[in-house]
């Protein structure tokens, strides 16, 4: 597949996805105390993300492309913040050249790297992907019992406190 058509593949995912994040975060502002995502626009990540975006704007947003995780809260905060659209859209548009240059590169090279060990040897390839497939699963779930640590300690520290008045 050319290379041109991959960035441009990747681009339009990528718009599409952010341009229907920040519709989202828009929409969420007058539904909130209706929909599962209030609980992500209380915590700290969301609260950070709305901060950043009210104090830099715009280039917060390209950016935010280049995070991972964080760029979801900026995309929602830009839309709950009611960014303008004349400064928004630029932005995505720049945000999602660089994450389709990124992920366009870091594919290609990940995918030629893949095959070159498979040639190789399609025993190590497999064995280096289950790795791979392995660590990124329990990074996820290190983080989610880290999280659920994190908002029990909170809640136990409240009630303590609620407690001792």
């Amino acid at each position: 597949m050319p290379k041109l058509l991959v960035y441009a593949t990747l681009f339009c995912i990528v718009f599409s996805r952010a341009a229907a994040t920040y519709a989202v975060g828009r929409g969420l502002i007058a539904g909130a105390s209706r929909m599962r995502m209030t609980a992500k626009m209380q915590g700290a990540r969301y609260r950070q993300a709305c901060e950043l975006v009210a104090r830099f704007g715009a280039p917060v947003v390209s950016l935010c492309f280049l995070t991972v995780g964080f760029q979801t809260m900026v995309l929602l905060a830009s839309g709950g913040l009611r960014m303008p659209l004349r400064k928004f859209l630029p932005a995505l548009a720049v945000g999602s050249v660089l994450w389709a240059l990124l992920y366009g590169t870091v594919g290609f090279v990940g995918f030629h790297a893949l095959r070159v060990v498979w040639e190789f040897s399609p025993l190590l390839c497999a064995i280096a992907v289950c790795l791979l497939l392995a660590a990124s699963i329990g990074y996820v779930l290190y983080r989610r019992i880290r999280s659920r640590e994190s908002a029990h300690s909170k809640t136990d520290q409240y009630v303590s406190e609620s407690v001792a008045e």
